[in-house]
């Protein structure tokens, strides 16, 4: 007679079987992956023409300060040489963080409502809401938001985008000079475009400036004189206003804002009862953490985004709702949102 032999599963093999809620996840964002496809149209002349400037403007700043500026100062010896060698270090650190980051900008899908019959439109869920979704954002009838044009419901902070021909996760806004909406999934290697555009600027126009000077007042070529004077003023003017749209995306971040949150008006109430705040305000620390990533490391690295599909967030109710909004709770007593987009 055999001895039964005892079950050799692991303990930790069985605790890590999924809950039918992260295996509901985990659809959810197989869904999202299979529905995000990037539109034909969005390689149209009048699409791509942007992006061109861009690349011109990046490639004619780049080689002006690498020909004008650094190659002479590693030419040169002592603390000349040393600095020169510093910020041609230090300037492709910084121009090889922004390509990556506009590239994955352009690159990565911002992400777009499933396919699913969760979020599919028919008449039968028609309006009503679908068991185990929690929507904090309704039509002023209490209806669930959906979009004519793609026939889904749509997830809080969802937008339809009319370039992209989609509706976009947590949409911030869409973006000629990306060829691409920003949303949940590239909203982070957008703000660091932002940031790393800033920052190579301001690096730029600084350091760069030496040299315009020298150019002006020493006996300099004319074609080196004119490459450096038109390249600090292209850096200078491109800094102002980037480090200016830097801070505008600083501010919505930590407020857990975004762009169109921050412009819409969905309905007309008086001051009293209007506020600057968000709904989805968390505090600054877990605002932040909503777009750079839940690991401080990397929030400055293009890699690690936020966690989450971008179908539902968490929301404080404690937080007042957004300037435009009004207050209304559902038969539970859930605050909900109202909005017409």
């Amino acid at each position: 007679m055999q001895t039964p032999v005892p079950d050799q599963t692991p303990r930790a093999a069985i605790q890590a079987k999924p809950t039918e809620e992260e295996e509901e996840r985990i659809a959810d964002s197989q869904a999202i992956d299979k529905a995000s496809k990037h539109s034909p149209d969005r390689m149209k002349f009048t699409n791509v023409l942007p992006f061109c400037f861009v690349v011109v403007i990046i490639t004619t700043l780049y080689a002006i300060y690498i020909k004008f500026h650094c190659l002479p100062l590693l030419e040169e010896s002592g603390g000349n040489f040393e600095r020169g060698r510093i910020d041609f270090v230090v300037v492709n650190v910084f121009s090889l963080m922004l390509v990556v980051c506009y590239t994955m900008c352009i690159v990565v899908h911002p992400g777009t409502v499933p396919n699913t019959p969760k979020w599919r439109l028919d008449e039968e869920s028609f309006g009503h809401a679908e068991p185990g979704v929690k929507m904090h954002e309704t039509k002023r009838t209490g209806e669930r938001r959906y979009c004519k044009w793609c026939a889904r419901y749509k997830p809080d902070r969802c937008h339809h985008c009319r370039v992209c021909k989609q509706c976009i996760l947590r949409m911030d806004h869409h973006c000629p000079w990306i060829m691409n909406c920003v949303g949940f999934r590239n909203h982070k290697y957008f703000f660091l475009l932002v940031l790393y555009s800033g920052l190579d600027c301001s690096y730029v126009g600084i350091t760069m400036f030496s040299s315009v000077q020298a150019s002006i007042y020493d006996e300099t070529p004319f074609l080196t004189m004119y490459m450096l004077v038109f390249g600090e003023t292209l850096c200078t003017l491109m800094a102002l206003l980037v480090i200016v749209f830097l801070s505008f995306h600083v501010w919505l971040m930590l407020r857990a804002t975004t762009t169109i949150e921050f412009c819409e008006k969905a309905t007309k109430e008086t001051r009293e009862v209007m506020s600057t705040r968000s709904i989805y305000d968390l505090g600054r620390y877990r605002n932040v953490l909503s777009v750079l990533g839940p690991y401080p490391l990397f929030w400055f690295a293009p890699i690690c985004t936020p966690l989450g599909n971008g179908l539902s967030f968490s929301s404080s109710d404690s937080t007042p709702l957004l300037a435009g909004t009004s207050p209304q709770t559902d038969a539970s007593g859930v605050r909900l949102r109202t909005a017409t987009h």
